[in-house]
């Protein structure tokens, strides 16, 4: 039996058509089910509806008896009070709290308060009457599996603690299935990396939305989609679903261009002379008025974004150079012995924990602070364009036109003058939606304004910080492409592996200390090349909050870059055990044969994607435990390929 089942769900929400209609879906213990689809597609919405928040207008969410659902909060408490434990315990309803009261005080006899010695006698005799004392247990299990510490006040926490504990909250009840809703955002890329393990280990069922595509590839066994007001099911991985979806909405463009074929033969019968009409079959006139009818209903698919970045004068070619910088920031050191040059035309990605100081970093380059020592030479005939997410402000009460131009009913765009409706269509705003009030908008649509405002504006210098927090997979893609054709320089912060990967020609990685480092490619090429100290310290977050960035404990380790604090060579011996050694022949043996292993490895890899993409599989007697069976295997190869590849570069390397 299902744990949830969702029937024949209509929600409307002073939409029409419809936000929602006719959703049915279903999911089984130990699912991990993605919900994708268009930003305000309804997919929060539907998250709500499953959760109780709210109540759809037809249909019901049916769970069996005794079935638990909890929901992590997307956003974070604006002021927290109280500590680790009050929040998580609070999660329990009225005996949280006396949970949460007993823990205090006996916290507080441990500590010599002999006056609360009743108090906690109270709390004991209650939790003795109530059956609270597993619950008790329960807390202190989930605070011990999230690693925190219970006794720490909430608010002293940064970011993606803060979120590890609204997860406690919610996986306090014991919940058999738990509802994400973009639960990476504003997360570093290390606090992304420990939700993914942490999910990927936990048994009950997931019901998320993600525009992650690296943490949804790594989670989800299944994608359902909301594509105008429909829900459509895909199982097995992304990218078996990309495939199926673009057969599904090509099979149905063809289905509408014949129906629109048969309809436009019909019209052109009925206009037929008079002679016609007197003969007119009355069964083909009511064919073709149900014709009609079913066209006036038909729903668009939304087309894709169409936006493109408005390029200024060429700057000069070279747009910033450091030289041995370091920053101070009460009393601690932020950046030290920062070197870097940044040329017309790179896209350079900066990576990093919170707190570890990447907007300080950006805003040295744009010489918007000044270094303590050092030197930063910042180039000619600069037009910077700024997305921050943290700073920029949109006006709730204003429309989205309004936001988008200042009031003005047209804007200049390439030299031309746009009317700005058209200009927001282009971002998929169509002009109902462009009319209504800022404070409708989803949080994809949000970001999707905001670069609308953003690229409006002439730039050779794009400085973007976290641009990708809720943008579907189309626009994110399409917003990929248009940084890659722009001929100027970008800067960007995100802690969206797959989007550093396919933008960024280069990186500055935090390693530690106040030490940011260049390496060549995106993410994953810094994985590949950071050194062995690097990868200590990568999950450290920053000395100190930096400016504008968020704070964090303290930590860090020696960087192995040169600079100051680099220990001295030991001499000649030293220096010949550092220098790469020639290969063994048993290595050039092994290093001859590595390239079929990864091909047979990758062939294996295929034939299981071809496995979980055939619909049979979902219906056949067995099938589930060779969907397991399967995706534990997809699993095990991934890490297998990462190994392989890792050694057959490291021994290249030194043939070199």
């Amino acid at each position: 039996m299902p744990l949830l089942e969702v029937r024949d769900l209509h929600l409307a929400l002073g939409h029409h058509p419809p936000l929602l209609e006719a959703i049915n879906l279903a999911i089984d213990t130990g699912e991990r089910v993605c919900l994708v689809g268009r930003n305000g597609a309804g997919k929060s919405t539907l998250l709500r509806a499953i959760a109780g928040r709210i109540q759809p207008d037809e249909g019901q969410v049916h769970c069996p008896a005794g079935v638990r659902v909890a929901q992590l909060a997307q956003e974070l408490p604006e002021a927290p009070e109280g500590t680790v434990y009050q929040h998580i315990a609070a999660g329990l309803g009225d005996l949280g709290e006396t949970v949460e009261r007993y823990h205090r005080l006996a916290e507080a006899v441990a500590a010599g308060d002999t006056a609360s010695l009743d108090a906690l006698q109270a709390c004991q005799d209650e939790l003795d009457a109530r059956g609270g004392w597993d619950l008790k247990q329960q807390v202190e299990t989930v605070i011990t599996r999230l690693e925190l510490d219970a006794d720490t006040p909430v608010a002293h926490l940064s970011g993606g603690v803060q979120r590890r504990v609204l997860l406690g909250r919610a996986l306090v009840t014991n919940p058999d299935l738990l509802l994400l809703d973009e639960p990476t955002n504003h997360l570093d890329i290390d606090a992304i990396q420990w939700l993914e393990s942490f999910l990927g280990d936990w048994p009950g069922a997931l019901l998320f939305i993600t525009h992650d595509r690296a943490f949804l590839r790594r989670l989800a066994t299944r994608i359902v989609e909301i594509d105008r007001g429909r829900l459509y099911d895909y199982p097995g991985d992304y990218d078996t679903y990309l495939r199926r979806r673009e057969e599904r909405l090509n099979a149905e463009e063809h289905q509408r261009a014949e129906f629109d074929k048969r309809l436009a033969r019909e019209e052109a019968w009925i206009r037929e002379g008079v002679k016609a009409r007197r003969t007119r079959n009355q069964g083909r006139v009511r064919e073709l008025q149900r014709m009609r009818a079913e066209r006036a209903e038909r729903r668009e698919h939304q087309g894709q974004a169409r936006f493109r970045v408005q390029e200024a004068e060429r700057s000069g070619k070279i747009v910033a150079e450091a030289f041995d910088v370091r920053f101070d920031y009460e009393g601690e050191t932020l950046i030290r012995d920062f070197d870097a040059t940044i040329l017309r035309g790179d896209k350079v990605g900066i990576i990093g924990p919170n707190g570890c100081g990447k907007s300080t970093l950006i805003r040295l380059l744009l010489g918007e602070l000044e270094p303590h020592t050092g030197e930063i030479r910042r180039g000619t005939r600069l037009q910077t364009a700024y997305f921050d997410q943290q700073r920029a402000t949109l006006d709730e009460d204003a429309t989205v036109q309004d936001n988008a131009a200042g009031g003005r009913e047209h804007i200049e765009v390439e030299g031309r003058s746009r009317h700005v409706l058209s200009y927001l269509q282009d971002f998929l705003f169509p002009p109902q939606r462009a009319r209504q009030p800022v404070r409708a908008l989803s949080g994809g649509e949000r970001n999707r304004l905001l670069l609308a405002r953003l690229f409006s504006q002439p730039a050779n210098l794009l400085v973007l910080d976290e641009p990708t927090n809720d943008l579907d997979a189309e626009t994110l893609e399409l917003l990929e492409e248009r940084l890659l054709a722009f001929s100027g320089t970008v800067l960007v912060v995100s802690h969206d592996r797959a989007f550093l990967d396919a933008v960024a020609t280069q990186s500055l990685a935090y390693e530690g200390d106040g030490h940011f480092r260049e390496y060549p490619g995106g993410y994953s090429d810094w994985l590949r090349q950071r050194p062995a100290a690097a990868s200590e310290v990568a999950g450290l977050p920053g000395r100190g909050r930096g400016l504008g960035g968020s704070s964090g404990p303290s930590g860090s380790a020696p960087s192995p870059r040169k600079g100051a604090g680099s220990a001295p060579a030991a001499g000649p011996k030293a220096a010949a055990a550092a220098a790469p050694q020639r290969l063994t022949r048993r290595e050039e043996e092994e290093l001859e044969g590595l390239p079929e292993r990864i091909e047979a490895l990758e062939a294996e890899q295929a034939e299981l994607h071809a496995l979980l993409g055939d619909p049979e599989l979902y219906t056949e007697e067995g099938g589930e435990a060779r969907i397991h069976a399967a995706q534990q295997r997809l699993t095990a190869l991934e890490e297998e390929l990462e190994r392989v590849y890792e050694r057959w570069q490291a021994l290249e390397a030194r043939r070199r």
